[in-house]
């Protein structure tokens, strides 16, 4: 069960990149729950990917070599339902019902975002990913989410703000 849990269901061994694997489908489910009217299953599905990481990732790793191996993912969904959450939320609130086209940066940025966050481990990213621990392997992606969540909003309060009343 904690191979399940950690790899996604066997996401974490496509190939190459299985990190960007993970977060595509993630978005993919994400977009594809919102469309059906379950906006808050993303922040909701954000902490069940978050408890059960930290529940299935130590476990796993007490069977496999290595601190990290790519195959586990359940990091980057987590990463990635964090980051989407900062721009569904809003949109949803506002009644925005269409996010796969009438939204689509409100899940296309979050995801550049987190994947450049989570490759480039700039400053809290690459600190936890140093840990060296299971709790490092959870930490760097919800590191990375939340920088791609807060920078995602910040672009939007940008273009929606400042932008588009000007370009009129």
């Amino acid at each position: 069960m904690s191979r399940l849990i950690a790899t996604f269901l066997g996401a974490g061994y496509l190939r190459p990149a299985s990190g960007t694997w993970a977060s595509a489908i993630t978005v993919v489910l994400a977009v594809a729950a919102y469309q059906a009217g379950w906006a808050l299953a993303i922040p909701v599905g954000c902490v069940v990917a978050v408890v059960l990481g930290f529940w299935a990732v130590p476990q796993y790793l007490s069977e496999r070599p290595g601190e990290d191996p790519s195959e586990v993912v359940i990091d980057e969904v987590a990463g990635q339902l964090l980051a989407l959450s900062f721009t569904v939320i809003p949109l949803w609130r506002h009644g925005v019902e269409d996010l796969a086209l009438a939204a689509w940066p409100g899940w296309v940025a979050p995801f550049l975002l987190f994947r450049l966050f989570d490759i480039w481990k700039p400053w809290l990213v690459g600190r936890a990913d140093r840990m060296g621990n299971t709790a490092g392997v959870m930490l760097d992606d919800l590191w990375a989410g939340l920088f791609a969540g807060i920078i995602s909003v910040g672009l939007a309060e940008v273009w929606h703000g400042v932008l588009e009343p000007w370009l009129g």
